[in-house]
This record gives structure tokens, sequence and C-alpha cells, in this order.
């Protein structure tokens, strides 16, 4: 008799958490879906963490420190008082209260651990006013999930992406505002190198440029320990997934007080970065005021930027944070080559700086919301000869004025 085989595709994580998820629809925007998921992940993930640490202190006879938040922080692990721990959620899953009950234990996890202060959902839960038997069904579903079981899978940070990438249309809708492919990500690190030195984002999203960054370290055999991490979000929920994306890692960041608009509120005026990776708002349009900023110091030396787009804004914020020896590789929309009256005459005058060592026109449809093409800008403040590796291209030498410098099409 012929064996039956079994062509039914094994539901990844993502896929599962995500039509977990979609039973919430009615009390939940799909666009919420990863603020609720998320939140939910981060305190198994933090749960898990503190029960193998717990576990450790069992075994190595040291009972007695089992509540005392110095022996978890010591190893980057999150203290977690009991009504915040993921027993006490799944324990408590099918009460009427539950949503009060998780928004209480994220309250008290950044109550009690400093380094997450302004991260956590406030209330949150409690405000969507959720089903609590379909919360409870989610629930289930990730109380399924070992957080830390593969110590190479970065399980948390694959669902971040999912679930980021999933609705980024949604959230980036008119506003030219697009999530970052790790391909693209990683093309930027291979190409800048940030090893050892001062990192920034002006326009940080969620932080991923941040978590490739150490990656690529980790990856190079480098420490993570030499860089320094500096960031800025506007989006008030944005900033707190991006304080938390970074907290689960234990990759240490400086992200401001609060969530703010680099131009108006710049919270890192005297920054002088190494490295800096950006993915900016496209095109975005009425940024300032006529009268604002025109004298700001980011734009010393070049013409003010004009109101009815940010690109060259963004360009001269990041050149005016670099140090003296710093690099920067951001993304663009191809416009930002060809404008003319003001921006011409800053980028005019960027070429007669030599502050441009490398352009490279993106192929479309490397952005999950949109097709069009982009373009990667390497600034540089101290050229030198070097070799860069990249993917199979295709490559033409460009002479602009006293400048020269590579255009590649880069293949997906």
């Amino acid at each position: 008799m012929a064996k039956k085989v079994n062509n039914k595709k094994t539901k990844s994580i993502e896929e599962t958490l995500w039509e977990s998820a979609n039973k919430l629809r009615g009390s939940v925007e799909p666009s919420e879906y990863k603020h609720v998921v998320l939140g939910l992940i981060f305190l198994k993930f933090a749960s898990d963490k503190f029960e193998e640490r717990r576990k450790e202190l069992i075994h190595e006879g040291k009972e007695k420190y089992m509540e005392m938040k110095e022996f978890y922080n010591m190893k980057n692990v999150f203290f977690l008082p009991e009504a915040s721990r993921w027993s006490y959620i799944i324990k408590n899953a099918k009460q009427a209260d539950i949503a009060i009950k998780i928004d209480t234990a994220l309250h008290m996890v950044e109550k009690n651990n400093p380094a997450l202060k302004g991260a956590l959902p406030d209330n949150y839960f409690s405000r969507l006013n959720l089903d609590p038997s379909k919360l409870a069904a989610l629930l289930d579903t990730i109380n399924n999930i070992d957080t830390i079981k593969d110590k190479q899978t970065d399980i948390v940070g694959r669902v971040y992406e999912y679930f980021l990438s999933k609705f980024a249309l949604a959230e980036g809708k008119g506003k030219g505002e697009f999530y970052t492919p790790k391909s693209i990500v990683n093309l930027i690190a291979e190409m800048i190198e940030p090893y050892k030195g001062i990192i920034y984002d002006p326009c940080c999203g969620s932080g991923g440029m941040f978590v490739q960054s150490v990656k690529f370290i980790e990856s190079h055999h480098g420490n993570k320990k030499e860089v320094s991490i500096y960031g800025q979000e506007y989006t008030a929920t944005t900033y707190k997934l991006a304080k938390m994306n970074l907290a689960i890692r234990g990759i240490s960041a400086n992200l401001g007080e609060t969530p703010a608009n680099t131009f108006v509120r710049d919270q890192h005026p005297d920054l002088k970065a190494d490295f800096i990776m950006a993915n900016p708002p496209f095109n975005q349009k009425d940024w300032r005021a006529s009268d604002e900023l025109t004298d700001d110091p980011r734009w010393r030396g070049y013409d003010v930027p004009p109101v009815s787009n940010a690109n060259y804004a963004w360009i001269l914020n990041m050149a005016s944070k670099l140090s003296e020896n710093g690099v920067a590789g951001f993304i663009l929309a191809n416009g930002a080559l060809s404008g003319g009256g003001t921006e011409y005459l800053i980028r005019k005058k960027m070429i007669e700086n030599d502050m441009v060592e490398a352009i490279l026109i993106l192929p479309r449809s490397m952005f999950y919301t949109t097709d069009i093409s982009v373009t990667l800008w390497i600034l540089n403040k101290n050229k030198q000869e070097r070799t860069i590796k990249l993917p199979p291209t295709q490559c033409a030498i460009i002479a602009i004025g006293k400048m020269r410098f590579s255009l590649y099409i880069y293949e997906r």
C-alpha cells in the first residue's frame, strides 16, 4: 500500500500569530495588530529570560537572591514582579479583566527596569476594549512559543519584521514613510562598516537600522559594546516600539527623552557621529513654516532647504552630524538627484565640498509597499581608496565637477 504523503505546509510562527491576531478584527484595526502582538511577545520573551535566569540562580544555590533585581540586571535580564510574569498572565487569561492585568504587568516591568522608561504601552490593552475570549486565544498561541529555545534564531526579531512589514503601507500611506527591507539595511551596513564609534539615525522608526548594525558587528566578530547608539523618532507609538525593540536585545540607545520632530526639536544638537544610517520620509512637504529654521546651524554654509520638500533638510541634518571622519548611508527618492532651484545649489555645494562618495540606484519594487526606485547615498568626510564588496552589479563611473563616484545598479 502506497504511503500517503503529507504535503501540507507547516505554518511559520509569524503566520500563526497573524491568524490569531486577525481574530481580533472588529474591535481592533489590522494596523494595530502589531502593537497588541509585540507587547505580548515582549512580555513572553522577558518572562522566558527571567525564568531561565531564575533556574540558574537555583542551580547555583542562590535561592535567597531570586527576588533581587540586581541578580537579573547583571545578566541583562529584566526583573519581573509576580504580577508581570507570563505564568500569572496565562493563569488569568480567561478572566474578564485580563486586559487590565496585561496593562498592569507591562507598567510594573517598566517601573522595575529603568532601561525601559517610556518604552512599553500605557494602558493600551484596556483602551482597546478587546473581546476577552479572542484575547485569551491570542495568549494561548503566544504561550506555545519558546522565545529563547533557539539561540541562533531571533524569534522576536522575526515577529517584529513580519508585523511591521505587513502593515507598513497603512502606516506610511501619504507620508512617504516606508519600512526598510533588511536587504537594504544590510547593504548600507556592508558599505559603511559601522564597527566602532557613534551610530546615529535621525528618523529611526522601530530601530531596524540599529538592530542590523549590531548584527553586522557580531557577524564580523566585533564587539557591540564598542558602539554608542543615538536616534530620534517623531511618532509616539513607533518611538515606544524602537525602545522595546532595542531593549529586548540588550542594545543600549539614546533615543531622546521623548518622541520629537528632528527638525523642530533636535534632541542631539551637539552630536558628532562616526556612522549615520537612515531612511527618511520621502519628499516630505511643509516640514517647516516659511519663516522657521532659516538660521538653523545645520544648514550653515548651504542654502536653506525649501519648505516644499524635506529631502535636502534630511541630507544637511545628517551631514552636519558627521564627525571629521564620519560616513553616512541613507535612502532617498530618486528625485533628490535632479531637483532644481535651491536643491540644485545645495547639491552643487556638496559636490564642491567633496562630501559625496557614492550614489547607488536600487531597482524598483525593493520596498514592501511601493514599487518606486530609490537611491542610496554615501557621504564621507574623509574619503580613502577602499574596496566595497557588493552583490552582482552593473557599474559605471560618473564624473561630476572635481568629484568622481561610482553609480551602481544593485540587483535584488
